[in-house]
C-alpha cells in the first residue's frame, strides 16, 4: 500500500491538468545535501559525538504542478517529491583509543526516504517582454510522509588478542529498517516544515536552488531522563521541464479594458487608452510645452516647436538663448545683449573694472598706465658737512642752557640754510657730560636742544620742520675722565632729512 502511493498521487495530479487549461505539470529533481539537526541535554554529547555527525548526499524527484493567481505574477505551486533525507555518524579512533575500546572505527548511516508536498507561493519577475523568461522566488509550507527508512552500521573491531594488524581485525555491517510510529526510539509518520527556492525559468526549462527546514521533532528518542530535538534540513540544486504550455490547450481572448486596440498584456496603461506607438498609453506632454512627448525631443524641459520641443539654443552658454544673442558663439552678459563687457583700450581689463579705459594700463594698477615717479630729492654731501661744522659751533654756557655769543652766527647760518631748503626738516639732538645726575643732565639737554630750536623759529623756520630732543649724558663721544673729552661730550648734533610730503 505504501509503495503505491506515489505513483496514485502522480495519476491524480495529471488528471486534475485536463481540467484547468492554465495549470502546468512539470517534472523536476535535484541533487541535495541533507543533515539532521539534533539537539540535547547529554552529558559530552557535543565534543564526544556531535562532530562526527556529518550530512548525507541524496536527491529530490517528482513532479509539480503550477496554477496561476488571477493575472498577477503571483503563482501556486504545489508538488509532489520523493525525498532522501538523514545523516552520517562517522568515527574512527586513534591507536590508543582504539586499543582500549577495542573499536577501530565505527560508521552510522541512517537513510530516510520522505514522500514531501511543498504549497508554494511564487512570484516571477519577468526578463522578457513575452514573459517566456523569469527569475522567480518561492516560499511555503510542506508536508512529507515517511516513505522507507533504514540504520546501516558498520564497524571494524578488534579481536582481543592485544595487537592491531588486519588479521586479528574483525569488520561487521548491520542494516536494519527503522521504527515507525509512537513509541520510544521510533521515527514519526508525519513531519512539517518550511521549503524557499529560488532561480530561473528559461522558456519551458527551470534552473534552481532550494532549501528546507523542518519544525517538528521527527524522532522520538528514548534517553529517560534526558531529552532530544531532531529536525531535518536540506538544501540543494536541481532542474526542471514544463510538460504543458499555461494558456496553449484553450486560447481565451486577449482583453482591452481600455479599448485602444492594445491588449492589456502590451498595454503599458491598461486603463487609459493610447495609440500603439506609445505603448497604449495617452499621448502627454510632460513639459506642459505644447509639443506631445512623441515628437519632443526635450520631454522634461518646455521648448519651441520649431526646435522639435527643446529650448533655443544658447551656443555659448550664458545663458542667453541665440536669437537675444548679439554674440552667440561668445559668452556675455544680457545688459550688453549676450556680448562680453567692452574693452575700448584693449587692455584685457574690461571697461567695468578698468580705471582708466581709454588709457592701457596692466591688470595689476586696475587697467591704467604705470607712472614713474620722479625721484626723491637727495640732500647733497657738502650741506650735510656744513650742518656737522655748524653743529661743532654751537656752545652754551657751562651748566646752563643759554647759547653762547659765538654760537649765534653758526645759527644764522642754519636758519638761512633751512629756509632756503623747505624739503628739509632738522632733528636736533642734545647730549651732556656726565657731571651731576642724570636726571638733572636729562633736563640740561633737552633745554639746550630747545634753546637751538627757538632760536630757529624766531629768525623763521617752521616749527614743523625742526624736532628737538635730548638725551643727556647717553651716547658720549669721549672718555668723560678728561676735560677734554667732557668739553667734547657737551654738544649738539644736528640731522637732515628729507620731508615724506615732498615725494
Amino acid at each position: 500500500m505504501k509503495k503505491g502511493l506515489l505513483p496514485l498521487l502522480l495519476l491524480v495530479i495529471i488528471g486534475q491538468t485536463h481540467l484547468q487549461a492554465q495549470v502546468r505539470l512539470g517534472i523536476m529533481g535535484g541533487v541535495q545535501t541533507a543533515k539532521v539537526l539534533e539537539k540535547n541535554n547529554i552529558p559530552g554529547w557535543d565534543t564526544a559525538v556531535k562532530p562526527f555527525n556529518n550530512p548525507r548526499t541524496g536527491f529530490e524527484l517528482g513532479v509539480i504542478l503550477e496554477v496561476p493567481i488571477g493575472h498577477s505574477r503571483f503563482f501556486f505551486q504545489p508538488a509532489i517529491l520523493y525525498s532522501t533525507k538523514g545523516r552520517i555518524y562517522n568515527r574512527t579512533n586513534d591507536s590508543i583509543a582504539a586499543l582500549n575500546s577495542d573499536t577501530i572505527f565505527t560508521k552510522q548511516s541512517l537513510k530516510m526516504g520522505y514522500v514531501e508536498i511543498p504549497l508554494n507561493l511564487t512570484y516571477k519577475i519577468p526578463l522578457t517582454r513575452n514573459h517566456r523568461n523569469s527569475l522567480f522566488i518561492s516560499a511555503g509550507p510542506y508536508f512529507s510522509f515517511i516513505y522507507s527508512g533504514s540504520m546501516t552500521t558498520q564497524s571494524l573491531t578488534n579481536s582481543g588478542t592485544g595487537s592491531n594488524t588486519v588479521a586479528d581485525n574483525t569488520y561487521n555491517s548491520d542494516t536494519e529498517p527503522v521504527s515507525v510510529g509512537k513509541g520510544p526510539n521510533t521515527y514519526k509518520t508525519f513531519d512539517i516544515g518550511v521549503n524557499t527556492r529560488a532561480g530561473f525559468e528559461l522558456g519551458n526549462v527551470m534552473i534552481s536552488a532550494y532549501f528546507s527546514h523542518g519544525f517538528t521533532n521527527f524522532y522520538n528518542a528514548d534517553y529517560y531522563p534526558y531529552t532530544g530535538t531532531y529536525h531535518h534540513q536540506v538544501m540543494g540544486i536541481s532542474a526542471g521541464i514544463w510538460l504543458s504550455s499555461s494558456g496553449n490547450a484553450a486560447p481565451t481572448k486577449k482583453r482591452d479594458t481600455d479599448k485602444d486596440g492594445v491588449d492589456d498584456e502590451e498595454d503599458g496603461c491598461p486603463l487609459q487608452p493610447g495609440p500603439p506607438e506609445n505603448h497604449g498609453c495617452p499621448v502627454t506632454d510632460t513639459d506642459h510645452d505644447g509639443v506631445d512627448d512623441l515628437h519632443d525631443s526635450c520631454r522634461t524641459i518646455p521648448g519651441l516647436a520649431r526646435y522639435n520641443g527643446c529650448p533655443i539654443p544658447d551656443t555659448d552658454h550664458d545663458g542667453i538663448d541665440d536669437e537675444h544673442d548679439s554674440c552667440p558663439t561668445v559668452p556675455g552678459l544680457a545688459r550688453y545683449n549676450g556680448c562680453p563687457i567692452p574693452d575700448r583700450d584693449h587692455d584685457g581689463v574690461n571697461d567695468e573694472v578698468d580705471n582708466c579705459p581709454d588709457s592701457a594700463g596692466p591688470p595689476e594698477n586696475h587697467g591704467c598706465p604705470i607712472v614713474v615717479p620722479a625721484p626723491a630729492p637727495e640732500i647733497k654731501k657738502e650741506a650735510t658737512e656744513q650742518v656737522n661744522f655748524i653743529a661743532h659751533n654751537i656752545l652754551f654756557k657751562s651748566g646752563s642752557d643759554h647759547l653762547m655769543d659765538s654760537s649765534y652766527i653758526a645759527l644764522d647760518q642754519l636758519a638761512t640754510l633751512l629756509l632756503a631748503h623747505a624739503e628739509w626738516h632738522l632733528t636736533i639732538e642734545g647730549y651732556t657730560d656726565n657731571s651731576g645726575t642724570q636726571a638733572n643732565n636729562l633736563l640740561l639737554s633737552r633745554k639746550r636742544a630747545a634753546a637751538v630750536k627757538d632760536y630757529l623759529v624766531k629768525k623763521g623756520v617752521a616749527d614743523r620742520h625742526v624736532s628737538a630732543f635730548g638725551y643727556g649724558q647717553a651716547k658720549p663721544i669721549a672718555d668723560n675722565g678728561t676735560p677734554t673729552g667732557k668739553a667734547a661730550n657737551r654738544r649738539v648734533e644736528l640731522t637732515l632729512a628729507i620731508e615724506k610730503s615732498q615725494f
